[in-house]
């Protein structure tokens, strides 16, 4: 689905079609409830504060103005609302705001964010041991070698498992993010 299947579901949704509805909550739910996580950890929590969202936009469908698209709508809103417990909870400092930090009027800053929430959901798919790995390659910069010391496996393991993530993700990016289709399909992540 695009960004003008959105904007159909969008205008159906405008016009009151419960279906329509149906079909945006079920497909961008779980998404939605997977990238809180990154945030917050109690699932409880989570889940409502995805049903608050999806409640308030068929509350609010015959005025909700969307500027962007649904997607880029729902995810700001699951990163506002779950920026807005942390800050109750005084936990905010433990979040590197730099990492998910939007200006509000670029839109290149939007799609570049929506990227790094697709990304980050991407890696939440992995295999638990392959999703380890490619953690400690990319976010903790440690060399094949030093993995494979840390975990007592082999430099190859390491490496077809980090080989294993780029494709899962460069699949699920493909199949999530239609800037993607068109400028990241023969390259690297």
């Amino acid at each position: 689905m695009g960004k003008d299947d959105d904007d159909i579901l969008l205008l159906k949704i405008h016009k009151g079609d419960e279906l329509a509805f149906r079909y945006l909550f079920e497909r961008y739910f779980t998404p939605l409830c997977r990238f809180m996580n990154i945030y917050i950890h109690e699932k409880t929590d989570i889940e409502e504060l995805a049903l608050d969202i999806f409640i308030y936009i068929w509350n609010n469908r015959d005025t909700l103005q969307i500027q962007y698209s649904i997607k880029t709508y729902l995810f700001q809103a699951a990163r506002n609302k779950c920026l807005n417990i942390l800050r109750q909870r005084k936990l905010m400092a433990s979040i590197d705001l730099t990492k998910v930090d939007i200006e509000e009027d670029n839109v290149i800053s939007l799609e570049t964010e929506e990227l790094y929430l697709l990304i980050q959901e991407a890696v939440l798919t992995l295999p638990d041991r392959c999703r380890t790995i490619f953690q400690l390659s990319r976010n903790e910069d440690l060399s094949n070698h030093e993995i494979a010391s840390k975990l007592d496996i082999s430099i190859k393991t390491v490496e077809g498992q980090i080989t294993k993530a780029i494709k899962i993700i460069k699949y699920f990016l493909d199949n999530s993010y239609s800037y993607v289709n068109s400028s990241f399909k023969n390259s690297d992540i």
